[in-house]
């Protein structure tokens, strides 16, 4: 009996390390930006993308975004310095992306869905 008491003590003294040590995990990672779905504020110049309805942002951070949103009229902020906020997706994430040239993904660190933008100059310079 005693045996069996220590076995199942231990036994949740481990599962409690692991679950311990995944939920620290998963936290770091969220804290990080994770790839999907954080939330993310940048402010750089907005200029017209590749394809319609497509933008992109040189942040002051010196990385590039791609720009998309239903909710904002990004076109009407083409070459002026903006803050937008929207949901972020790290480059690489979505399956269509992997077709990208290698020299495209260094350039680009993701893509934000545009929620919120604020203009702060109407200018890059």
């Amino acid at each position: 009996m005693f045996l069996t008491m220590k076995r199942n003590v231990i036994l949740t003294a481990v599962a409690c390390f692991a679950l311990t040590t995944c939920t620290f995990t998963l936290a770091a990672n969220a804290q990080k930006g994770g790839k999907a779905g954080g939330s993310k504020t940048v402010t750089g110049c907005l200029q017209k993308g590749d394809e319609a309805d497509e933008f992109s942002l040189v942040g002051d951070d010196g990385q590039t975004y791609g720009l998309r949103s239903s909710a904002v009229k990004l076109g009407d902020h083409v070459g002026h310095k903006v803050t937008v906020t929207g949901t972020f997706k790290a480059e690489g994430y979505e399956k269509d992306e992997a077709n990208e040239s290698q020299e495209n993904r260094k350039k680009e660190a993701g893509d934000i869905q545009v929620a919120k933008l604020k203009m702060v100059s109407d200018s890059c310079k």
